[in-house]
């Protein structure tokens, strides 16, 4: 009896453990916020699997997050990974309190790699990186200086160059703009680099800079860039994240107001005129995060995760340029783009990346 008792009681819990490990799988919810849940321990894991945390600017920001996604679809695509527990999977953080809970909620899941994106997460991948030693992390646009972090960044400063050169030899007004989301040493490398553009292409031009203060707020980007047009400033090149829609919605309403007005706007990111349109972008400067991402994912699937190691990609690797959509740009200049990017590749051109490098930047 005793025996038969005990066959039940195992047979209660296998059912009990089935049931509930049913439930681990996430409902992604009418918000789509997220689409990773709660899973079995992460040593229970089989096979290879990758998240992200996004930061403040959203999945579909149509900037650095979506690229991000973009890689590890692709990635996963390429691996026969199904979206969710076990596969592949993002969760959106609307504040800066939900990045180590998001993290942390990633890691118990039981994902093999867990991307952080942008250097806002970078506190939070470093502590999350401390409790969690046999995890393994990436940050994106950030270094964390921990055995079990990849720190993937770019040289933004030099694809910002080669847009500064297109702006450089565009303007019609030798009047430039850029704005900035939050004041930073990233965003600063875009400044600098672009700056250094305008002045090597057109050393007559000058270029207006302002920061928003925000990389989700639209009203803010469209407010800066009405005061710009009205200025005379007829290209205004942005890296300021989902902020960037409202200067593209400004330029869109000048342009339907006067369809003759030259005025335009410098992609960031991504290739931002497939998103606005060719008639106010002008070009954009393009970040290959989802390459990057690919690349890091495939290494470590295959066993060799760079622990501790800073991988940076720029012009040399195709890590950072000018965006594909080449339709408003004449031979002249993209040519000179080219050259310019030679020269940056060959070493004889060394582009600034903070204020003071640019103070003293010289062609």
């Amino acid at each position: 009896m005793a025996r038969k008792k005990a066959g039940l009681l195992i047979s209660v819990l296998f059912a009990a453990s089935t049931i509930l490990g049913g439930c681990g799988t996430a409902d992604k919810g009418k918000d789509n916020k997220e689409n990773a849940g709660e899973g079995a321990p992460a040593e229970e894991e089989k096979g290879f699997s990758l998240a992200m945390v996004t930061d403040m600017g959203g999945i579909d920001d149509k900037s650095f997050n979506q690229l991000t996604w973009e890689g590890i679809k692709e990635f996963a695509k390429e691996n026969n990974l199904k979206e969710g527990e076990g596969g592949y999977a993002y969760l959106q953080s609307t504040s800066d309190a939900d990045y180590a809970p998001n993290l942390n909620k990633l890691v118990r899941s039981g994902y093999k790699l867990v991307f952080g994106v942008g250097y806002l997460v970078t506190d939070a991948i470093s502590e999350i990186a401390d409790q969690k030693p046999d995890a393994q992390f990436a940050i994106i646009d950030s270094v964390v200086e921990k055995p079990n972090v990849a720190s993937l960044t770019f040289k933004e400063h030099e694809g910002s160059f080669l847009t500064g050169v297109v702006a450089g030899l565009t303007t019609k007004t030798n009047k430039i703009g850029f704005v900035g989301g939050v004041e930073s040493p990233l965003i600063e490398k875009f400044e600098s680099g672009f700056r250094a553009g305008v002045k090597a292409a057109n050393p007559n031009a000058t270029v207006e800079v302002q920061y928003a203060g925000s990389f989700t707020k639209a009203d803010s980007g469209k407010q800066i860039a009405a005061s710009m047009y009205a200025s005379g400033i007829d290209i205004i090149y942005h890296a300021s994240g989902g902020t960037g829609n409202g200067i593209f919605s400004e330029a869109k309403d000048l342009k339907t107001k006067d369809p003759n007005r030259e005025l335009w706007v410098i992609g960031v990111d991504k290739d931002q005129a497939l998103e606005h349109g060719n008639e106010v972008t002008l070009t954009s400067m393009v970040k290959r995060v989802d390459t990057a991402v690919q690349d890091l994912a495939k290494r470590t699937m295959e066993g060799d995760f760079p622990g501790g190691q800073v991988l940076e990609y720029g012009l040399d690797v195709d890590g950072v340029g000018i965006a594909d959509s080449k339709e408003n740009l004449s031979d002249e200049v993209l040519k000179a783009v080219d050259d310019w990017k030679q020269k940056i590749v060959n070493g004889d051109i060394k582009v600034p990346h903070t204020r003071a490098e640019y103070d003293k930047f010289e062609v």
